[in-house]
């Protein structure tokens, strides 16, 4: 696929919140779930990796149950908290595995990584597998409890914002045990 379409894709996903909050705003929660199953397949289409496959695979799988569950607009909601319990997952697993997901990704910067920079992938794996619980704990709350308003700023904004803050944090620590 072109780059013009993995580009509206991907505005598509990280804008899902607001997509969502003014949808139900605007239209029955019915209607958005095609859109959603549209936006995820495109994706998968467009050529995602494994990893992206699974997270997609686990997402839509999630969406439905809880949807059948709890509800369409319940289901939409929820597709944050699953897309952090699959991060979880495909992260998790990788502390059993020869190299962490983390690792492959210092690898292709640094293919010959020292035995300390392992370790290091390992501690950030960790670090990275406690934010996808505190995440999607955050997000599942605001999706059960909270209004559709601080349901959207959470995972719409405050949630990318510490994506953010957590990646720029990791890089000044990495640099630091560089220098080390």
């Amino acid at each position: 696929m072109s780059n013009i379409v993995k580009i509206t894709l991907l505005i598509l996903t990280l804008g899902y919140p607001f997509i969502v909050y003014w949808g139900l705003q605007s239209f029955n929660a019915a209607l958005l779930l095609p859109l959603l199953a549209l936006v995820l397949a495109l994706r998968w289409l467009a050529g995602a990796q494994s990893n992206d496959r699974k997270v997609i695979l686990v997402s839509v799988m999630g969406v439905a149950l809880v949807a059948i569950i709890g509800g369409i607009q319940q289901g939409l909601m929820f597709y944050p908290v699953l897309v952090n319990f699959s991060m979880l997952i495909i992260f998790a697993s990788s502390l059993y595995a020869r190299q962490t997901v983390v690792e492959k990704m210092a690898r292709i910067k640094e293919p010959n990584l020292s035995p300390q920079g392992v370790d290091y992938t390992r501690k950030v794996t960790r670090v990275w597998c406690a934010f996808f619980v505190l995440n999607g704990g955050i997000s599942a709350a605001t999706a059960i409890w909270a209004s559709e308003q601080v349901w959207m700023l959470y995972n719409g904004l405050i949630a990318y914002l510490l994506i953010g803050f957590l990646m720029a944090a990791e890089w000044v620590v990495r640099q630091r045990v560089k220098r080390n």
